[in-house]
């Protein structure tokens, strides 16, 4: 097999994690719940961790128009699963559905604000990692793996725990601005240490990436 065959079908597995764990973590976003007694986030944070350390992996090998494109693609995605389950909320089911029309709204009829805040985010916060990471790689060239990848993860994910939790809870006036402070900043500070312990991970991926494609190279798609 050749060399861009087998870059090919890493950016085929990364691309597949990365979108399955993105419109995963929207699907399960409607639900709440208390981290540690101290602060309530959306269950889907559990998820972004993975989408971290994949978003640094393709912006090390696939380049800036990697993860733009494959953010675009993602957004796409995203929207296409919510029109879809738009449509499928506006079908009344039948007396003998397993799944009745208030338990399956229940599950996935999330909030419109949550919705447009969470999709908003993300792709804010993906082209941002994009800039930040790359200014670092400027600076740092082929060195310092892990201030590039965790120090864009910091400012991106500033953004995009912010403007979710804004959009989806204070815009409707679910949550006053103070409580809103309180959980959008425990939030970010959760994933500030998830980010940092992901480190060793970064190094593993490069490492696994690296020996399958014999060398460290940024290919344009």
């Amino acid at each position: 097999m050749d060399l861009k065959s087998r870059k090919d079908i890493v950016f085929l597995v990364l691309a597949g994690f990365f979108i399955t764990n993105a419109i995963v973590a929207e699907l399960i976003g409607g639900k709440l719940v208390q981290f540690f007694g101290l602060f309530t986030q959306s269950i889907g944070i559990i998820l972004w961790p993975v989408i971290f350390l994949l978003t640094d992996l393709i912006n090390e090998y696939y380049g800036k128009d990697g993860v733009r494109k494959l953010t675009y693609i993602t957004v796409g995605l995203i929207s296409f699963t919510f029109i879809i389950l738009s449509v499928a909320l506006s079908i009344p089911a039948t007396d003998f559905s397993p799944v009745s029309d208030s338990v399956f709204k229940s599950v996935f009829g999330q909030s419109q604000w949550i919705i447009v805040g969470s999709i908003i985010a993300f792709l804010l916060s993906q082209l941002v990692d994009v800039y930040v990471f790359w200014s670092f790689k400027k600076i740092t060239g082929d060195k310092h793996i892990w201030l590039r990848a965790t120090g864009s993860t910091m400012v991106s994910q500033l953004i995009d725990t912010f403007v979710v939790q804004f959009i989806a809870f204070v815009l409707p006036g679910k949550w006053p601005f103070d409580e809103f402070l309180t959980n959008a900043s425990w939030g970010y500070a959760f994933k500030l240490l998830v980010a940092l312990a992901l480190i060793p991970m970064i190094y593993l991926g490069h490492y696994v990436i690296g020996k399958y494609l014999k060398k460290h190279t940024t290919v344009a798609i």
